[in-house]
């Protein structure tokens, strides 16, 4: 707790300091800043709920599909010869670069967002589903096989709970590279989100509207951090033992 205030104090020294050491018109002091985001509540809140809409939506079908291929891929060495190359292929692409054909396939609407934001995610969660099931020594297969545990046993009280601490780990790096490019992708064919939002708020030099979405945004931001973080406390019980 402690340190979420001297955090917060730092950032809102440092903003009062470029307020008055750059230029007051172009950054907005947090009090104004803050009076606006209340002002415009509603409509912000509007543009935020729907882009967590859209990244939500993604992480979940993401999870349904990526978490089982990633196990399928470390326990059947052939699929993971066939797998693992395209994987190696594909994630380096700049994900935002595929923007123009996934609306060009699948329109303008929020299809093509979320599928966005899903290619960003599901590579991280393919990779650490893979090596959190790579890591279970053998010892540990083997002491349940001894013990007379069923195949759905392993997976439910072995391979499950190995894999949660890598694949929430991989949520936090890909949710937060998700928010910067469906930033981008909301600025393209769309009125809601709170990408478009700040932007059309930039190009109308409305710089205290601008700076009330960059704070919903970040906001946004730090509520999906600390859901992570609340399920890791609830799901990964035995790391925060230690």
């Amino acid at each position: 707790m402690k340190r979420n205030f001297y955090a917060f104090a730092v950032i809102i020294l440092t903003w009062y300091g470029l307020h008055f050491w750059v230029d007051p018109r172009l950054i907005p002091s947090p009090h104004m800043t803050f009076a606006a985001l209340l002002s415009d509540f509603l409509p912000i809140l509007t543009h935020v709920l729907t882009s967590l809409y859209r990244i939500l939506v993604a992480v979940v079908i993401t999870l349904i599909l990526g978490v089982p291929l990633g196990i399928l891929i470390a326990t059947h060495p052939k699929i993971d010869a066939v797998v693992s190359p395209v994987i190696y292929a594909l994630y380096p692409i700049p994900k935002i670069a595929l923007l123009p054909l996934l609306m060009l396939f699948f329109g303008l609407g929020d299809l093509s967002k979320i599928l966005l934001v899903g290619l960003i995610v599901i590579f991280q969660v393919l990779v650490s589903t893979r090596d959190g099931v790579r890591g279970i020594h053998a010892s540990y297969y083997l002491s349940m096989r001894t013990l007379g545990a069923t195949k759905w046993q392993v997976y439910q009280h072995m391979i499950l709970p190995a894999i949660i601490p890598n694949l929430l780990t991989s949520l936090r790096l890909s949710i937060g590279t998700a928010i910067s490019v469906l930033f981008f992708a909301e600025n393209f064919a769309t009125q809601y989100g709170i990408g478009y939002y700040i932007m059309d708020n930039w190009l109308k030099l409305n710089y205290l509207g601008m700076f009330a979405g960059i704070v919903a945004i970040s906001f946004m931001g730090a509520s999906l951090f600390g859901l992570i973080d609340l399920l890791e406390a609830k799901m990964c019980r035995w790391q925060l033992r230690r």
